[in-house]
């Protein structure tokens, strides 16, 4: 199983990652982090296959994927 990682503190939620996920399962929060922004979420993580899809297109770097 996977583990996702999201570091909301640096996330600017520009959304890259969740169409990127081939199993849809990221979508933005409705909480604002320090920055101003609504950074992602993951929504179900028993889904998550571990692709890393989301941590590849993210431009921030914030998401980190542990198999």
């Amino acid at each position: 199983m996977a583990k996702l990682t999201i570091n909301e503190a640096r996330c600017k939620g520009c959304g890259l990652c969740i169409t990127a996920c081939p199993k849809g399962i990221l979508a933005l929060s409705d909480v604002i982090n320090e920055k101003g922004y609504n950074p992602v979420k993951m929504m179900d993580q028993d889904k998550c296959i571990g692709c890393a899809f989301c941590a590849t297109m993210c431009p921030d770097t914030v998401i980190k994927v542990e198999k």
